[in-house]
């Protein structure tokens, strides 16, 4: 048990205790919004590939994705005359390109050129302007539960701990959706730990209270998964790893919640990164599988009024290394995805990759700030104003991308 003055975790149901006055929004029940989080910095640009660019392959002699061809079960699939898929893909992400509900956004990042995993990471938790002075206790989700109200009410981490991007907000439940399915502490646990803080208040908190909201978000949450489980005829979901996380978010996001977070590590591909096979390939393979089972889970009707947004916090060097990877860089390619999405394209301000229009003769530039692009998509999903808008990435006007 960890309590300290932002956060209580209650039996892996953590709730931020910072709050705040709720600005009037619309409704958000109908809408879902999910940010997956790639943690370690994933290589963008050999997932979503400049194939066409004969400079791609000569930066990366020994990791560089073979062109489209239909003949190669190893190439890269394509998406335009420049840009292709990892084949990794093929059967998850491929079918959302085709069915224009899946779009990336190529050069997107930060204004943050630190190029540390920690610094970058909290700085796109905190959607604050990188040179002003910065609070690390709010995160940019927490100022939209905040700004969403009652809607916020619906709002969750899938996560071990509450994360900086949803703090700062109205109390938020964090849970860990790993292992084999069932909750992380037991009845008996849950009593002990609830008696611990019977009538006990931190400030204007009433502990007691945060506690039992706590436990009955994450019994809601094992509920829904419990009933898909027993509905299934063998009491078990057939996926591992993120794949398995990815169904349950589904399940929950679909009944409970529609506003929610989930980190996924192991992107920091310094050594032996791999092309069609290997490390990456493995590891964005997965990632794709789950992202599937997380739209299949939620339904059709609930996928329409779905958006996923897949991020890192930066990209990796163009050229790889001397160890077959790739090292820490700047600029990335972000993921927008649902039902609702006009996809099926490369979206924002591109320019061709070569040494000239490298970031400091290393990175892909970034175009598109990740806020801007953000920001666009929840003011055409919730409606907000430039008020509700500035409240949540403050110094920064949204993006008119048309994504949905």
């Amino acid at each position: 048990m960890m309590l300290d003055r932002r956060t209580m975790l209650a039996g892996g149901v953590g709730l931020s205790l910072l709050g705040g006055g709720a600005i009037a929004a619309p409704a958000a029940s109908g809408t879902r919004f999910l940010l997956v989080f790639l943690r370690g910095a994933y290589d963008a640009a050999n997932v979503i590939a400049p194939t066409g660019n004969a400079f791609y392959h000569q930066a990366r002699p020994t990791i560089a994705l073979a062109a489209p061809d239909p003949a190669n079960p190893q190439a890269a699939l394509p998406l335009d005359a420049d840009w292709s898929l990892h084949p990794a893909l093929r059967d998850s992400m491929a079918p959302l390109w085709a069915a224009r509900q899946i779009a990336f956004v190529p050069f997107a990042g930060t204004d943050d050129m630190s190029r540390s995993h920690f610094e970058t990471q909290d700085t796109i938790e905190m959607g604050q302007p990188v040179q002003a002075s910065r609070r690390y206790g709010s995160g940019f989700m927490g100022r939209l539960a905040d700004v969403l109200g009652t809607g916020g009410k619906r709002t969750i981490a899938f996560s071990d701990t509450l994360p900086l991007i949803l703090r700062g907000g109205p109390m938020i439940p964090n849970l860990a959706l790993g292992g084999n399915g069932k909750p992380p502490i037991d009845d008996a646990e849950t009593a002990m730990i609830a008696a611990m803080y019977r009538g006990q208040r931190l400030g204007g908190i009433d502990l007691d209270a945060a506690i039992h909201a706590g436990f009955s978000a994450r019994d809601t949450v094992w509920h829904t998964i419990e009933e898909d489980m027993r509905s299934s005829g063998r009491g078990a979901i057939a996926a591992r790893g993120f794949e398995a996380a990815a169904q349950r978010i589904g399940l929950v996001m679909r009944d409970t919640y529609n506003l929610a977070f989930v980190d996924v590590g192991g992107w920091d591909t310094h050594v032996n990164q791999g092309g069609a096979q290997g490390q990456l390939a493995g590891r964005v393979g997965e990632l794709g599988r789950g992202l599937a089972a997380y739209a299949a889970a939620l339904g059709p009707e609930a996928w329409r009024q779905s958006v996923v947004v897949v991020l890192s916090e930066f990209g990796r060097t163009f050229r790889e290394n001397g160890n077959r990877g790739t090292d820490h860089g700047h600029g990335s390619i972000y993921w927008v995805l649902g039902g609702g999405v006009a996809g099926g394209r490369m979206v924002g301000p591109q320019v061709r990759v070569a040494p000239e229009t490298l970031n400091q003769g290393r990175d892909l530039p970034v175009l598109t700030d990740y806020r801007a692009l953000i920001g666009g998509l929840w003011h055409r999903q919730y409606g907000l104003n430039k008020a509700q808008l500035a409240t949540i990435f403050p110094g920064v006007a949204p993006a008119r991308l048309d994504l949905i």
